[in-house]
């Protein structure tokens, strides 16, 4: 198995995209924020002290999907030019969703990855306050299409 991001003698190289047609591109991320029942009702009634917390976490996520090459160090400054984020309140904590699209030459799945770890770093710093037991779980891409490698589902 042959990683793109080194080279011949193992060195972290960014990869060269120049050659690349834009095409669209589109990766969707999930993850969990589980939290205490007591915070699941807060958040059901909108009674969390800090506020609404969902429409912060949709915003930090969605932010985060333009911070990317400075968080990474080898990826591509690309434009985001759509990005969804879902979030539902479940008996668990914080189901959260995220859509990312472009139209260039590499795929958004960072991107997409970023903006459900930022927004529930956003929901935990939001209830830390009520439960400091709330964990960040499940993170993970779980769709992509577009590009040389075009569609792929887990």
């Amino acid at each position: 198995m042959r990683f793109t991001h080194l080279d011949d003698a193992g060195a972290a190289r960014m990869v060269d995209v120049t050659g690349k047609q834009p095409t669209v591109r589109e990766a969707t991320a999930t993850g969990l924020v589980t939290c205490s029942p007591e915070v699941v009702e807060a958040l059901r009634s909108g009674t969390v002290p800090k506020g609404d917390v969902l429409a912060v976490a949709r915003v930090a996520g969605i932010a985060a999907t333009k911070k990317v090459p400075e968080l990474l160090p080898l990826a591509h400054v690309i434009g985001v030019h759509g990005a969804v984020l879902d979030l539902e309140i479940t008996d668990a904590g914080v189901a959260i969703t995220a859509t990312v699209r472009t139209a260039d030459r590499t795929g958004v799945e960072m991107e997409a990855l970023t903006a459900v770890t930022v927004a529930a770093l956003a929901i935990v710093d939001m209830v830390k306050g009520v439960d400091r037991s709330a964990v960040i779980a499940d993170c993970r891409i779980v769709a992509k299409s577009g590009g040389r490698s075009g569609d792929w589902k887990r």
